[in-house]
Parts: structure tokens; C-alpha cells; sequence
């Protein structure tokens, strides 16, 4: 993987976390169309998302520090009760990426077919909200339990997860607001938790990542960063004002070109 190679994917990779277009779909076309070795994906994949947990940290600075602090009073508060919340969200990725890792790394492959009709999907998810109007609601531990189910989904490459994840709030009548943040923060445990089993691979084989250098890695992290910050600005946002229905309109088109790319490439 090259310097530039990086230096693109990472902003990529940046850019898409945040807007609900999918991350790792457009990473899968990047890679693919930049001629990318496949076997380089995962690992590469992981640094970048760590790189835009990092770009979640800085935004959500004061929100965080403040659940922390809620949490060292020992008592049930609101603090609580969201990391709670959070928690529960986590338990159907984490069934997920436990039980079916090996099959979820074989989805990482360069399948453009796949990820062209996953966008489609997330096109679908982002157009129905678009006819949901009634959005004052709280997160409550049942549709935490749901989003989590949202975010387990988005494992596929090409559905997004602020996608996924913001529509199921928004369709379950919560704040516009209030399901943004959520499913910003919410993210932030099962992304630390896979760069500490990938860093455990790392370790224990390192000529998983031979074909990428310390640079490339470097590269990418800091692109994926500084795009990420401006990235979840826009999409804090968009989503208030409403605008994903263009979000829609863009995955459309791009997952009917990456379907057309994946039968004539």
C-alpha cells in the first residue's frame, strides 16, 4: 500500500464513518479500485476506525467526561442509565463479531457486487425516515436493544451505521439530537474492543501485516482523523436539519455504479 494509497482511503474512511453512506462499503470500493490487496483490508480497516473513535472522543469530549464522572458517584443517575444503555446496545455486535468473525472477514474481499446492494439497503433505511415526522422521544432501554440490532446489521459492508443506526432511532420516534449522539457514542466500545483482539493478532502474527507499513498506517490514521472531526460536525448537523434523504439518493446511485462496476470491471 502506497503513501498516496493511505493518504486517500483515510480520508475516505473519515469522511464516510460519520455521513450515513458506509464506511467499510466505501473502503471495499477504494481498495478495489485502487488495486489494494485484499488481505491488507482488515487490519488497515481497524486503524482507520480507530482514527475516527479518536475523531468521536474530541467532539463528544464533554458529554463523555461527564458520563464518566456521573459513573464514579456510584449511584443510579442519568449517566448510569445511558452507560447502561450503551451496554445493552453492544451485546448484538459483540454476539456477532464473537461467533461469526471468520465469516465476517470473508465479506471483506473485494465483493462490490455485495457492497453495491448493501448500499441499496442503506439507501432504503435513510428514504423511509424521511417520512418520519414524529421524533421527540427519548432513547430508552428498548431501543437501545433495537439501534444495537442496527448497528450488529451494519457489519455488512455497505449498509452504514450511523445510518442504520440513526434511522432505527428516528423510526422508533427519538430526537433527532439525542439518536445522533447515541449512535456516535455508542460505537465507541465494540471499535476499541476490535482493535485490542486485532492488536492481540497483531502480536501473536505479525505478517498479517506485512504488505502495509508503519507510514501507510500512520498515513491513514491521521487523514481518517482530521476528516473524521470535520465529518461529524456536518453530520450532527445534517441530521437535525433533517437532509438525509439526499444521503439516500447517493447511496442509490452509488450502489447501482458499484453493481455495475462489479458485472462489467
Amino acid at each position: 500500500m502506497s503513501f498516496l494509497e493511505a493518504l486517500i482511503l483515510g480520508i475516505i474512511q473519515g469522511l464516510t464513518e460519520f455521513l450515513p453512506v458506509s464506511s467499510s462499503g466505501h473502503l471495499e470500493l477504494g481498495t478495489y479500485f485502487l488495486g489494494v490487496q485484499s488481505e491488507d483490508n482488515l487490519l488497515f480497516s481497524i486503524i482507520l476506525h480507530g482514527a475516527t473513535a479518536c475523531s468521536t472522543v474530541v467532539i463528544f469530549r464533554e458529554d463523555i467526561l461527564e458520563i464518566i464522572k456521573g459513573l464514579f458517584k456510584f449511584e443510579w443517575n442519568e449517566s448510569t442509565r445511558f452507560a447502561a444503555m450503551i451496554v445493552l446496545s453492544m451485546i448484538p455486535v459483540g454476539i456477532v463479531g464473537v461467533f461469526f468473525e471468520d465469516q465476517i472477514e470473508q465479506l471483506f474481499g473485494g465483493n462490490i457486487l455485495l457492497v453495491g446492494t448493501m448500499l441499496l439497503v442503506t439507501a432504503g433505511l435513510l428514504a423511509v425516515t424521511y417520512f418520519s415526522k414524529k421524533n421527540e422521544g427519548e432513547i430508552t432501554f428498548k431501543n437501545a436493544f433495537l439501534i444495537g440490532l442496527a448497528q450488529a446489521i451494519a457489519i455488512m459492508p455497505g449498509i452504514s451505521r450511523s445510518g442504520a443506526t440513526i434511522s432505527t432511532a428516528l423510526l422508533l420516534g427519538v430526537n433527532k439530537q439525542k439518536a445522533a449522539r447515541f449512535s456516535f457514542l455508542m460505537v465507541l466500545p465494540p471499535i476499541l474492543g476490535a482493535m485490542l483482539l486485532k492488536t492481540k493478532d497483531f502480536l501473536e502474527n505479525p505478517a498479517i501485516a506485512a504488505n502495509v507499513s508503519g507510514m501507510s498506517l500512520s498515513v491513514g490514521f491521521v487523514a481518517a482523523f482530521l476528516s473524521g472531526l470535520l465529518a461529524c460536525q456536518w453530520m450532527l448537523s445534517i441530521v437535525q436539519k433533517g437532509k438525509l434523504i439526499y444521503f439516500a439518493m447517493y447511496c442509490g446511485v452509488a450502489g447501482l455504479l458499484a453493481i455495475a462496476g462489479g458485472l462489467l470491471w
